[in-house]
């Protein structure tokens, strides 16, 4: 590929940088993982990119694209039958960007409300979990979300019903509900 190339390819692209890589850290609850599928997406994008140039909607396409990778490697997984544990895995670090406690703004009580959140999250069912994180957390469209796991508006609505329902009991069944 030539530098004009890479130069397109960067144009187009970076604009989706930050919300791709939250999204791949959505999906994946890891550090290492999410940066392995966000390059995973780069690569396979950047052969796309005749493609990439005609389309309108590129940020919403660019996650349908990492979805797909993560469901792809998450059969592959499966498969495989076997996990390691990595810095990441213990509960309470599966929410990206928390102000740690040598920053000024740390607030120690925001940090424990977001921990029992985090929990209470890990506790929905994986369709639930992905839905409110995409719709609540990182403030995808209902018709984005249509597009990025296929299926319709009308079964987005019920699961991010359901799963608010849900993160409202588990909340107030720990006597965490805030």
């Amino acid at each position: 590929m030539t530098a004009a190339n890479n130069t397109t390819f960067e144009k187009l692209v970076q604009p989706h940088f930050d919300r791709l890589y939250r999204l791949a850290w959505r999906l994946t609850g890891r550090k290492t993982e999410a940066e392995d599928l966000f390059q995973e997406l780069l690569i396979k994008a950047y052969g796309k990119l005749d493609d990439l140039v005609k389309i309108d909607e590129l940020g919403s396409w660019l996650s349908r694209m990492m979805y797909n990778l993560f469901i792809d490697e998450r059969r592959r997984f499966a498969r495989r039958r076997m996990h390691t544990v990595e810095e990441g895995d213990m509960a309470g670090d599966g929410i990206a960007g928390l102000p740690g406690p040598d920053n000024p703004a740390w607030d120690h009580e925001r940090l424990e409300r977001v921990n029992m959140l985090d929990s209470a999250l890990s506790k929905l069912s994986d369709e639930h979990r992905l839905i409110v994180l995409l719709h609540d957390t990182e403030g995808y469209k209902l018709t984005e979300i249509q597009e990025l796991i296929g299926i319709p508006v009308g079964t987005v609505k019920s699961r991010l019903h359901r799963a608010r329902g849900r993160l409202r009991e588990i909340l107030s069944e720990d006597g965490t509900f805030f």
